[in-house]
């Protein structure tokens, strides 16, 4: 079994920063990208950063200059500090990690998410 969890959401406000960290457990041979994906009330889940085990890091234009994705591999944690938060950065974020397990089977998993809210 593999399990992704959340840790870091809250209540901050504009202008402010917070960091949300993911780490995955279990049964995990090894992991190819992490990353953060959030989704505001009555919009779709959008993607905020991804870092591939390799280095590379994409993010949506909308947080470029404010948030940094970065990661541990040895402990399988994805961070992403995000500074100059606005309102419209509330949504539950939610971490991402395509893993291939020890059973050589991959997927992509999935965190339950956390909340963050921004108040103006």
């Amino acid at each position: 079994q593999v399990q992704v969890v959340e840790s870091g959401g809250g209540l901050v406000q504009a202008g402010g920063s917070l960091g949300l960290s993911c780490a995955a457990s279990g049964s995990i041979f090894s992991i190819n990208s992490m990353g953060w994906y959030r989704q505001a009330p009555g919009k779709q889940r959008e993607l905020v950063a991804t870092l591939t085990s390799g280095g590379t890091t994409n993010y949506a234009d909308s947080v470029k200059g404010r948030f940094t994705i970065s990661r541990d591999n040895a402990k399988n944690t994805v961070y992403l500090q995000m500074n100059s938060l606005k309102p419209e950065d509330t949504a539950v974020y939610y971490c991402n990690a395509n893993i291939l397990s020890t059973s050589f089977n991959r997927m992509n998993y999935w965190g339950k998410g956390t909340l963050v809210t921004v108040s103006s």
